[in-house]
């Protein structure tokens, strides 16, 4: 961890505890900070510890006068937003409003490797830790994919490389941040609520190259014009991804081969990982990877072997010569048409979960590779009646997820692709996606 006086006696106030509340309390206390902590929800076991530290924990609301207290610095958790009272108060009186990531580029020795993007982050993420580490790179792996980005940098060293999945809740909170790589996989329009317009959202997501400089590296999809806009402004070296065909600029892929510079680096048939939005994240891992210094061996081997990050076109098991597909992330129809779009078919689609009233016409240039589908959950009248407009000639309906499972098995065909992709969110049945996912592994696995 870097030596650094920053926060030597400053007062921080720490809004939300969680994991990375936690994480920042204890990183800024172990940095001669004054820490408060304040958290709406009640005692939490993450509270005692914290308070043995000489940390002040205020738990079950937040104090009107809280910020009478003259802090420096708040740094918040990244699921609360800027019209938050507290939040929105520290603005408007000049305080900087930081996530945890601030505090991880501050502090660590080792460079940090960013991804971030509206879709493929974690695959993304996953796909240049596990390059890099078998290339000799010894990298560590946080942020957004699951351990906070401040308690990994703490402890890294100069010679391993921090790689970092950046949400764009994160990346608002940030003021100095400045990753060696970044990657950009693509954006489209999400999280309005939070971010208030789309070119908030982007801003947002700039946050990631906005400070970078030449001797920094940013890999950007260069397939979205929004997304090259932005990574025009920005003053790194750009390295483009294309899958529009073989291109002499950065990396590129056709229906044979992915491109370095214009050079074949190696055949499409030895990746694994199936689906147009896997190219994608394939191609800017490579990328950064290679610019890495890690060995094109160490790469072939993991785009060879990788089946998927859990719930995210997870391949589970293959029965009877049908091959089942795990994608409970798909909580939306965007994610849901690039899981289909993906497969040649006959698709036996299961769908289905929490309606919010969105519509599922994205999905249907692709219905045509759904043979049958299983519908489930509160969406699953509105889901029938958009297969049945496509054409989809048999529709079962299903109470849960196991029971779709076993529908889906009984129904399918040999050579089919049993694919669990909800377009929804888990909410009315589960209390989230993975919980949705591990259902359906357990099924598909007790078959």
């Amino acid at each position: 961890m870097k030596p650094i006086d920053q926060f030597e006696g400053s007062r921080v106030l720490v809004l939300g505890l969680a994991k990375s509340g936690s994480a920042a309390a204890r990183l800024l206390s172990r940095l001669g900070a004054d820490v408060t902590v304040n958290d709406a929800r009640g005692e939490d076991p993450e509270a005692a510890p914290l308070r043995e530290l000489g940390v002040e924990v205020i738990l079950g609301g937040h104090p009107e006068n809280l910020l009478e207290r003259g802090f420096d610095y708040v740094v918040k958790n990244p699921g609360i937003r800027y019209d938050h009272p507290v939040v929105s108060m520290a603005v408007e009186a000049g305080i900087p409003v930081w996530t945890e990531v601030e505090l991880a580029y501050l502090i660590s020795e080792a460079p940090l490797l960013g991804v971030t993007g509206s879709n493929g982050k974690t695959t993304t993420t996953t796909l240049l830790y596990h390059m890099l580490n078998i290339g000799g790179k010894n990298p560590l792996i946080a942020g957004n994919i699951g351990t906070p980005s401040c308690l990994v940098a703490a402890d890294a060293k100069p010679d391993q490389a921090v790689v970092i999945e950046l949400s764009s809740f994160q990346l608002m909170g940030t003021e100095r941040f400045r990753p060696k790589i970044a990657i950009w996989t693509n954006l489209y329009e999400a999280h309005i609520d939070y971010h208030g317009t789309f070119g908030e959202y982007g801003e947002a997501k700039f946050n990631i190259t906005r400070n970078q400089l030449p001797e920094d590296v940013l890999i950007y999809n260069a397939d979205q014009k929004a997304v090259a806009e932005y990574a025009a402004r920005s003053r790194a070296r750009k390295i483009p991804f294309t899958l529009s065909g073989r291109s002499d600029e950065g990396i590129s892929a056709d229906g044979d081969a992915v491109y370095w510079y214009g050079e074949r680096l190696l055949d499409r048939s030895a990746i694994l990982l199936p689906g147009r939005h896997n190219l994608e994240n394939i191609l800017s891992a490579t990328a950064a990877a290679l610019t890495y210094g890690c060995p094109l061996d160490a790469i072939k081997d993991v785009l060879s072997s990788f089946s998927g990050v859990r719930h995210r076109t997870q391949f589970i098991r293959e029965w009877k010569k049908r091959r089942f597909y795990n994608d409970s992330k798909a909580t939306n129809t965007l994610a849901t048409k690039s899981a289909l779009e993906a497969f040649e078919g006959p698709v036996v689609l299961l769908a289905g979960g929490l309606d919010r009233g969105h519509s599922f016409e994205e999905l249907r240039p692709f219905m045509d590779r759904v043979r049958e589908i299983v519908v489930f959950g509160e969406t699953a009248g509105r889901l029938r009646e958009f297969a049945e407009s496509c054409g989809v000639e048999k529709i079962h309906d299903a109470s849960d997820i196991e029971r779709a499972t076993e529908i889906a098995a009984r129904v399918s065909e040999e050579g089919d692709t049993i694919l669990l992709s909800p377009a929804c969110a888990s909410w009315d049945q589960y209390e989230s996606f993975e919980v949705r996912g591990d259902r359906f592994i357990e099924a598909v696995r007790k078959l």
